[in-house]
């Protein structure tokens, strides 16, 4: 049986944007190139794609890359080359890109292929020497995984960056690609954490993006609070060169804890939206509090560290380790419904429904986060961090239902996404089988109550004011980053 070529299923069947396909493309062939299928000893090895598969966007309809010498440098001395697919021809991403998209695409296509060039130079030079030395706390969580992907990059500031990233489990397949050091380590066990972290002594800049879930909050804030001051005790003594901690926190921290922030809306005091970061503390337990204490009492421990806090809303990003995974929940979700022949019903308010909403991006708050922790002018300080576009989840919902190709239903009240999923086990299992996807739990890859509690209730809205004060200008398209993160789900093989 024929292999399905990856870089279609890549592309997915739906039309896409314009600069959405040049990424996915380039950075395809890029990850081709890196990965050798040039130095295959068949010099007949050919990559083809039909580029019917890609959208009227397309203004060739096929083409074809010789792998044995394609992406590996400038055709023939010169970017003529010979003619397409002919011997001799050796296209670069930005003939690619061309020839895909049109002369419109060479500027974006230049830019991959500069990295490209670059990184194979650092490769040829020996040992790379890096400027920066960054460690992810939560390295396979929804943020942590965007700043492995980010920070390696060869024009990411600060750099070049040598990244050492730290998870409690083995390392995942679909992390496997990242170029960066995986450690494994359970940060709840205080002399785990000092063996294993402490030898990396020349970290320059902790990205702490991960937590843990208790089942009341006084209990959050007692685990949270302990796993990051076994990391600060272990790491702050023991990098000299240590120079900033970037805590990512969230917007709980203008809404409360979970237990009261939604169940409990009539007698719980929340601050009214749009928030900003000056806005004071609430008179209830937070385990983001109890971090940012922690934070502000190890960063005094050592002169000139200094620190940010992050503070995005709900996070479309990938990560099937998220605990707030709001993306692959929805996207399991849709499916079952596809596999069963149901409608994809919504599971929440009128309130979500019909009212305006926001989202942060998981790279855009890895990128944030980056800034604050090279720009002076964004130390020790607070910012939220979001997309900068509001949305309507029953636009949303039609978005959802046409990339899995499934049937709207109206909104209905009272429907929770947790009684509609239970004893669906058997039927996620049918559809990794039948699919040939990456073996899951249904468990593990289905967060159903953080959906009911992000659709219990009317969006809550923040300011990027302050960031933009500071210097911050980055934002995103929330419905392009919805549906590239949907597609990076499907890519991975986690849905079909």
């Amino acid at each position: 049986m024929m292999r399905e070529n990856p870089l279609l299923h890549l592309l997915g069947k739906e039309e896409k944007p314009l600069r959405t396909l040049i990424d996915l493309v380039l950075s395809y062939l890029l990850r081709v190139a890196d990965r050798g299928l040039k130095k295959r000893n068949s010099s007949a090895a050919v990559l083809a794609i039909p580029l019917s598969a890609i959208g009227s966007q397309c203004l060739g309809s096929t083409f074809e890359i010789f792998s044995s010498n394609a992406l590996s440098g400038e055709a023939n001395g010169s970017e003529g080359g010979g003619a397409v697919g002919g011997e001799g021809y050796t296209p670069t991403p930005r003939h690619v890109s061309m020839m895909l998209f049109g002369e419109a695409a060479g500027a974006h296509a230049l830019q991959l292929w500069c990295f490209y060039k670059a990184k194979k130079l650092d490769e040829d030079e020996g040992p790379p020497k890096y400027q920066s030395v960054a460690l992810i706390i939560g390295v396979t969580g929804i943020v942590g995984n965007s700043l492995a992907e980010i920070l390696p990059l060869s024009d990411t500031p600060g750099g070049p960056w040598k990244v050492y990233g730290v998870a409690r489990s083995p390392r995942p397949t679909w992390n496997a690609d990242h170029p960066i050091d995986y450690v494994q380590c359970d940060i709840s066990d205080p002399d785990l954490t000092e063996s294993t972290l402490s030898p990396l002594t020349d970290v320059t800049h902790l990205f702490y993006t991960t937590w843990t879930n208790r089942s009341i909050e006084t209990e959050n804030c007692q685990a949270n609070g302990a796993m990051l001051r076994n990391v600060l005790s272990t790491l702050i003594p023991n990098a000299p060169n240590l120079q900033h901690i970037c805590l990512l926190t969230g917007r709980k921290h203008y809404i409360g804890p979970f237990e009261l922030a939604w169940k409990d809306k009539l007698s719980f005091p929340a601050h009214d939206p749009p928030f900003h970061e000056d806005l004071p503390r609430l008179d209830v337990p937070n385990f983001y509090y109890t971090l940012e204490d922690i934070l502000l009492e190890e960063v005094e421990k050592k002169e000139g560290l200094t620190y940010s806090i992050h503070r995005p809303g709900v996070i479309f990003g990938f990560s099937p380790h998220s605990l707030m995974n709001i993306i692959g929940t929805l996207c399991v979700y849709a499916a079952i419904c596809k596999h069963e022949g149901v409608p994809l019903r919504f599971p929440g308010s009128k309130a979500a429904w019909e009212g305006y909403s926001d989202a942060s991006d998981a790279d855009l708050i890895a990128e944030h986060q980056i800034w604050a922790a090279v720009d002076p002018y964004a130390k020790n300080e607070a910012f939220n961090c979001s997309n900068g576009d509001v949305f309507k989840w029953k636009h949303f919902w039609k978005v959802l239902g046409e990339q899995f190709g499934v049937e709207c239903g109206e909104f209905e009240e009272g429907l929770k996404l947790e009684d509609m999923m239970k004893g669906k086990e058997g039927v996620w299992e049918e559809i990794v089988k039948d699919n040939g996807l990456v073996e899951t739990k249904l468990k593990e890859v289905g967060v159903w109550w953080f959906v009911d509690l992000m659709f219990s209730g009317e969006g809550k809205l923040d300011s990027m004011n302050k960031s933009k004060e500071h210097g911050f200008l980055g934002f995103r398209n929330s419905k392009s980053s919805f549906v590239s993160w949907i597609d990076k789900v499907k890519a991975y093989r986690i849905v079909p």
